[in-house]
């Protein structure tokens, strides 16, 4: 199950996908909380850092500061790509749009200003066109 390495590759074969509703950056101290359904962890000295929907976040209380749309890149891209990450968070950074990048077995995942989101969607699907 090796992944695509080849960046023109990566970036023409690349097609970005909007999941559903508002994610927030949290931390939890003590583990994650009954009823929060985490779709990232991050294990950090300060403690641990959870990626939630907002409506979990929200009903267990917690803080957050930072509302986020969820983008999946739906191309299977090696962990020892090289570029992909670069040419899109360049992408987005020349857009003016902030992004945080998280990388999973097979895809990676973007973290943009919610409010943003389709805005960041275009900004992808001009890069992935431009690649081809």
């Amino acid at each position: 199950m090796t992944g695509e390495t080849d960046l023109r590759i990566l970036l023409g074969d690349m097609r970005a996908e909007l999941n559903p509703g508002p994610y927030v950056f949290t931390m939890a101290e003590g583990g994650v909380p009954s009823g929060v359904t985490p779709v990232v962890t991050v294990a950090e000295r300060e403690g641990l850092t959870l990626i939630v929907p907002q409506a979990d976040a929200d009903a267990a209380g917690m803080a957050y500061d930072y509302v986020a749309g969820w983008i999946t890149l739906r191309v299977h891209s090696a962990p020892a790509a090289v570029g992909l990450t670069a040419a899109v968070s360049r992408a987005l950074a020349d857009a003016g749009l902030s992004c945080n990048v998280v990388a999973g077995f097979h895809h990676d995942h973007l973290f943009v200003p919610h409010e943003h989101a389709e805005r960041a969607m275009e900004v992808l699907r001009r890069l992935a066109r431009d690649a081809s």
